[in-house]
């Protein structure tokens, strides 16, 4: 009567329908039998990760009855929650995570990440079917398939990098040769978390006729010239509350809390400090309340895509080309032709950052707002 190849069945519990319902395996509807497992491996950047959920719709079309294990680091595993394409996620923290990769055997494994750690888990997992990168005898990473040598060569050299066209998505999913037209990056909200947001509004009695514009005001601490200057983003909310009935919301993390206290001094009734001590979904939830996002290449430009916002990204030395901009995110690039230099500093004056004019800024956000 049991069905231990059902994908409903934990093992040592009762499934969720039988503690619902009372349902058993003889009679059904839910049954799944596990019939192709899927191991995705993708650990580094919490942006990277959210960014790589396109994948997952094309997957589903390509193997409909699948199986998909996620592995990745402790702090990415709230992106999945409430994610109906991931069945279990794996946290490479948790050692136990070793004895299930140990045993099972995957019918294809992806690794979209030419890390040593992460190529070494391809490597080392049982899979019929691997693409993506994996970890020679000696240590070294290689590409495993023709489709994954592009992106490991621009990994390789800053001249291919910055003369790339093509886009993150377009990349990845031809590397786990997933055609489809289908690859939005994926944040559903529990009802729990949209009144967390609409209770924060009411907190703070914001006018709800009124717009909110969104500055996400760092970058984290890798890539300094990610995020733009302090004195940008000063003018540019002085600007919004002069010139227009605007609320701005600040949002950042823990190392943005400094430069949102200031900023939230500029005007204490339109200018609303999100927190720099949120959760994830935390900040998924306040994030969906903006009209629009001014940010860098940041987590925050990925999480507002996902929740279908409009979207001003500020570029640097990162590539503004490989970014999908699904018909939201607006591109503003200084005009140096330094840009995409991917170093982590620069003592260049001007730089990618300073010399984006907070005007330029504001004007947009007005056109797009009225849009």
């Amino acid at each position: 009567m049991l069905k231990r190849d059902c994908k409903h069945f934990p093992g040592d519990r009762p499934c969720k329908f039988h503690k619902i319902e009372g349902i058993k395996c003889d009679n059904c509807s839910y049954y799944e039998p596990v019939t192709f497992k899927i191991l995705i491996i993708k650990l580094d950047a919490i942006g990277d990760v959210l960014r790589t959920t396109c994948i997952l719709p094309g997957l589903k079309e390509k193997y409909p009855h699948s199986h998909v294990s996620w592995i990745t680091r402790k702090n990415a595993k709230e992106i999945f929650y409430h994610n109906q394409y991931v069945d279990r996620v794996l946290e490479i923290e948790n050692f136990e995570t070793n004895y299930f990769l140990k045993i099972e055997n995957f019918d294809l494994v992806l690794n979209l990440d030419s890390s040593p750690i992460s190529s070494a888990i391809c490597s080392f997992v049982n899979g019929k079917e691997k693409l993506g990168y994996a970890l020679d005898e000696k240590g070294k990473v290689y590409p495993i398939n023709p489709e994954a040598e592009e992106w490991f060569l621009m990994g390789a050299f800053d001249d291919l990098k910055k003369k790339n066209n093509r886009t993150y998505q377009s990349i990845i999913l031809n590397i786990a040769k997933i055609k489809t037209n289908n690859y939005p990056i994926i944040i559903n909200l529990s009802d729990l978390e949209k009144n967390f947001a609409q209770n924060f509004l009411y907190k703070n009695s914001i006018d709800r006729s009124k717009k909110i514009v969104g500055l996400n005001t760092g970058a984290g601490a890798r890539w300094k010239f990610k995020s733009w200057t302090l004195e940008g983003f000063e003018t540019l909310i002085k600007m919004i509350i002069e010139k227009t009935d605007y609320y701005v919301f600040l949002y950042g993390g823990p190392q943005e809390k400094e430069r949102n206290d200031y900023l939230s001094q500029i005007n204490k009734k339109r200018i609303i400090d999100t927190g720099t001590e949120n959760s994830l979904r935390e900040f998924f939830a306040l994030m969906s309340l903006c009209n629009i996002l001014v940010t860098g290449d940041t987590l925050a430009m990925h999480t507002a895509t996902a929740l279908g916002k409009k979207i001003i990204a500020l570029f640097g030395p990162t590539s503004a080309n490989e970014i999908e901009s699904y018909g939201l995110i607006t591109k503003i690039q200084s005009d140096l032709d330094c840009l995409v230099c991917y170093k982590m500093d620069c003592d260049y004056d001007p730089n990618c950052m300073n010399s984006i004019r907070p005007e330029i800024i504001f004007n947009k956000v007005l056109e797009l707002i009225k849009d």
